[in-house]
């Protein structure tokens, strides 16, 4: 805060899917409902601001801040107590996606200078401490223990996409992931998945030249999430997606190499995408980003991106490739821990399709 000259940060967190983290990361409150923010002057204590409309929405007493403030608009308590302090630059995390309108209405017309701080904070913690990344294996575990549930419903005949999609949430949930879950599906006919991110359906039976990618996205009970997914199909694969595992193979190669500590993100990235672009297929989706408390956090693996890559960032990497048509798609993800050497994929689940009579 300092280098960047701010007097002030504000942390801002939503109940919206993965936006939580910031706060979490840096109060310890998880919240259930609504949002929250947390106010942390350069020389002084940590302050969590909540609506006062939402005092019962989340444990306070998990929370290891302890100077608690209800406000009837949070902005315009915390723009005033920043103006009585004396401050002037304040940065803001979460000031282009999370920040409820009404607070920044109120903060923006105070006579402080916002400044938008995502990337810097998220550098601050992106690399991950022996602590951190235990919690993060243990996340890694709960996600594949989702996965092989999608995988043991598939095995049986007669199901929906729905039914399988309920044994994930139904794992995740006991392993005390909570509301913490972003699962979705990519699923399409004639052994080819297309490139839109659905909500499983509850009708129609699966058929055997289905292809489904499940996208699992949770954190577990540490807050710390990871993303992983798996193409399952019964049937014959169409010739698209042949070609599409066939540059995914290649790719899945070059990933420990390439997420090595001291090169960039945006080497990273052009190295990843290059068996995708040699064969004329398209990229959908981000190639890669960090991932933590907060789902998408700084750096992003992509173009552009000039941030040095260190040892024990983690990182979730999931090419979103589609064929050069635009009709199919194959999309696998995996979360990586930047090591010594090669990067460690955290997944021991092999980069294959699988048909339902796989032994875990």
């Amino acid at each position: 805060m300092g280098e960047s000259g701010l007097d002030a940060l504000v942390v801002c967190g939503s109940e919206y899917t993965g936006f939580g983290g910031g706060v979490r990361y840096l109060s310890g409150f998880r919240i259930v409902h609504r949002y929250s923010y947390v106010l942390l002057a350069l020389d002084g204590h940590p302050i969590a601001v909540f609506p006062s409309e939402a005092r019962y929405v989340g444990e306070h007493r998990d929370g290891f801040v302890e100077d608690q403030v209800f406000a009837d608009c949070p902005g315009e308590w915390m723009a005033k107590y920043l103006a009585d302090a004396g401050a002037r630059r304040v940065g803001v995390y979460g000031l282009d996606y999370i920040m409820c309108v009404r607070d920044y209405r109120a903060m923006r017309s105070s006579s402080l200078e916002l400044v938008p701080y995502d990337e810097e904070f998220d550098l601050v913690r992106a690399v991950r401490s022996q602590e951190e990344l235990a919690m993060v294996r243990e996340t890694m575990a709960i996600n594949e223990s989702g996965f092989w549930a999608v995988h043991s419903a598939f095995g049986r005949s007669e199901v929906t996409q729905a039914d399988l999609m309920a044994e994930a949430e139904a794992t995740f949930m006991r392993a005390g992931c909570g509301r913490q879950t972003m699962d979705m599906v990519l699923w399409g006919h004639g052994g080819s998945a297309t490139p839109e991110f659905r909500i499983p359906e509850h009708e129609g039976r699966i058929a055997p030249d289905d292809l489904l990618l499940y996208s699992l996205e949770v954190a577990g009970p540490s807050g710390y999430w990871v993303e992983f997914t798996r193409p399952l199909c019964k049937g014959t694969l169409s010739d698209d997606t042949k070609l599409l595992l066939e540059a995914y193979a290649e790719y899945y190669e070059l990933v420990p190499k390439a997420l090595r500590a001291g090169s960039s993100a945006h080497d990273a990235h052009r190295t990843c995408s290059e068996p995708f672009r040699a064969r004329g297929l398209q990229l959908g989706h981000v190639t890669g980003h960090s991932i933590g408390m907060t789902m998408i956090e700084h750096p992003r693996i992509g173009d552009g991106v000039d941030v040095e890559l260190l040892e024990d960032m983690v990182i979730s990497m999931h090419p979103h490739a589609i064929s050069a048509d635009g009709v199919s798609c194959m999309y696998m993800q995996d979360t990586w821990r930047i090591a010594p050497g090669e990067a460690e994929l955290l997944s021991l689940v092999p980069m294959k399709v699988f048909d339902g009579t796989e032994r875990r």
